[in-house]
């Protein structure tokens, strides 16, 4: 025989008040509701219902009473990732809080194979190269075609064909090995994808100036001067330019000398300053300069766009040996100088 109906609202829990508030909605709104939840939340949800037993209309017309105090009590909302951040700290703590707030700004999508799917192909080409083959393999079978197809075409050659070779041969992965590759992308990957997130705006805007061709960036930075100085100060401090590539030490510019291909450099070099010119030309065997020079010669007048695309390329390799801790740029931070 059912137990009595409970006649309080607090004595009801807060999983328990939103299934009740589900199923006193009726069954075509119930269901738009729940197909906006995580599976889950589904699930609980259902349990939940399952279990509640006779409830009384006292109890559901206290629960529409106080959902409606609650919302007209509020006045107008704002939400923010702020806000949210601050209220997921204050119920769950600041670590769980933590990990659900990287999770929502990081890409979209409901599970991590979705997510996935929406990361920049060079952003994840990067990440999986440090991965083994078989692990490479296993996710890019789990995207889709074409995003996978885009990432393959990035990764070197002898490495997209060792992944190609293995997604062949592939046997059906078990279900703890799937598991445990998302466990990693979610703490690994996907944090820090999330992390990048939060950069100073200032910041941002620097790597899209940075991207401009001379005349672009020259046009940009001027009109924002005209209408925040401060903003454009910053901006411009936080570039990084050709010119700055005298900020690298002599052992950083012989790394770069080997990472680059010479025909570019020669380009970029021809529109560069003298004192970056003689930077590059020090660190040269006398041979290497020579030829080097020449080549500059040999390639008469050229397009200032071409100059720029190559300044642009040398920049970006800079980058990325600095980003792998095999050379130094040094700023006009006290932490980043050097001591010999």
């Amino acid at each position: 025989m059912a137990g009595a109906a409970r006649r309080d609202i607090k004595s009801f829990k807060g999983s328990e008040r939103a299934a009740i508030f589900l199923l006193s909605l009726g069954e075509e709104k119930a269901i738009s509701l729940l197909s906006q939840l995580h599976d889950d939340e589904i699930k609980e949800l259902s349990q939940t219902m399952s279990s509640l037993g006779k409830v009384s209309s006292e109890v559901v017309d206290q629960l529409f009473v106080e959902f409606a105090d609650q919302v007209s009590s509020t006045g107008s909302l704002v939400g923010s990732y702020d806000t949210v951040e601050r209220l997921l700290g204050k119920s769950l703590g600041d670590d769980r809080g933590q990990l659900i707030m990287d999770d929502i700004r990081g890409p979209v999508g409901r599970t991590m194979w979705d997510k996935l799917g929406n990361v920049n192909e060079v952003v994840l080409a990067s990440y999986l190269k440090n991965e083994y083959p078989q692990t490479q393999a296993v996710i890019l079978s789990k995207i889709r075609p074409e995003h996978a197809a885009r990432v393959l075409s990035i990764l070197p050659e002898e490495s997209a064909m060792e992944v190609v070779l293995r997604m062949l041969s592939m046997e059906p992965v078990q279900k703890d090995v799937i598991e445990s590759i998302e466990t990693t992308l979610r703490s690994e990957f996907m944090t820090i994808l999330a992390r990048t997130n939060r950069r100073d705006s200032h910041e941002v805007m620097a790597e899209i100036f940075n991207s401009f061709d001379r005349n672009s960036e020259e046009r940009f930075l001027g009109l924002l001067e005209t209408v925040n100085r401060d903003a454009a100060e910053k901006i411009r401090a936080l570039m990084f330019t050709f010119e700055d590539l005298v900020k690298l030490d002599p052992s950083g510019i012989q790394t770069l000398l080997r990472n680059v291909d010479k025909q570019k450099l020669a380009l970029a070099l021809k529109g560069a300053s003298e004192t970056v010119r003689n930077l590059f030309f020090t660190n040269m065997s006398e041979r290497a300069g020579k030829m080097l020079r020449e080549d500059m010669q040999a390639m008469g007048p050229v397009r200032l766009r071409d100059v720029d695309e190559s300044q642009q390329y040398i920049i970006q390799t800079a980058k990325e040996l600095a980003s792998n801790d095999e050379i130094i740029i040094a700023t006009s931070k006290e932490d980043d100088e050097l001591v010999y």
